[in-house]
């Protein structure tokens, strides 16, 4: 069993970064893909990023490509969310969710996908 902490959220400026931490317990950490999802008040839970456990690649959604990167040390059984040029709308509460598959280069992006959830970590982007 995966057991997962999300770390790292606050209050920023529109404009500015911030790194999220997902640190997991449990030593199948390294066989699982992990994916990044938010929830804004009122709207349902959206996939962020994700990557699977090979670090072969990842995968972005269109809103955050280019802003956001996310990355794994397996050694330190933790993956990494560091978002850039964060806007309002980017005001969400963020959760890491892990899911252990045996395909090195799964990585799915359905939250009914996964399997161990975070408590998930506040962000707030003021404008």
């Amino acid at each position: 069993q995966v057991q997962l902490a999300e770390s790292g959220g606050g209050l920023v400026q529109a404009g500015g970064s911030l790194r999220l931490s997902c640190e997991a317990s449990g030593r199948t950490f390294s066989r699982c893909a992990v994916g990044w999802f938010r929830q804004a008040p009122g709207k349902e839970r959206e996939f962020v990023a994700g990557i699977p456990w090979s670090d072969l690649s990842t995968i972005y959604a269109d809103s955050v490509q280019d802003r956001f990167t996310i990355s794994r040390d397996n050694a330190k059984n933790t993956v990494y969310l560091q978002m850039n040029s964060l806007k309002p709308e980017d005001t969400a509460v963020y959760y890491c969710a892990a899911r252990l598959t045996p395909y090195k280069s799964e990585i799915p992006s359905h939250p009914t996908s996964y399997t161990n959830w975070g408590q998930g970590t506040q962000v707030t982007v003021s404008s």
